[in-house]
C-alpha cells in the first residue's frame, strides 16, 4: 500500500469511515480522519477509549503500509463532514 492511498481516503470530503485490513488478519476502523497519521512507511491509528471520539485515545496502533492488504469503506456508517 502507498501512503497516498490512505491519505486520499483521509482527505475525502465528506469523510467516509473505512476499515484497514492487515496481512495478519487484524482489522482497524478509521471513523474520523484525525484518528490517523500517515508516514512514508506506517499508519498510526488512535484507538478510541471508553468515551469514543470525545475522549482521549486508549492506545496507538502502528500499521506498516507493506502489511495493509485492503482499505474498505464501512457500510452503513454516516460520513463525517
Amino acid at each position: 500500500m502507498r501512503p497516498d492511498d490512505v491519505l486520499r481516503l483521509l482527505r475525502a470530503r465528506p469523510f467516509q469511515p473505512f476499515r484497514i485490513s492487515l496481512s495478519d488478519g487484524s482489522q482497524y476502523d478509521v471513523r474520523h480522519p484525525e484518528m490517523a497519521i500517515v508516514s512514508r512507511s506506517t499508519v498510526m491509528l488512535g484507538v478510541p477509549g471508553p468515551r469514543g471520539l470525545d475522549g482521549p485515545v486508549q492506545d496507538v496502533v502502528h500499521c506498516a503500509l507493506v502489511h495493509i492488504t485492503q482499505l474498505k469503506p464501512l457500510d452503513g456508517v454516516t460520513p463525517v463532514s
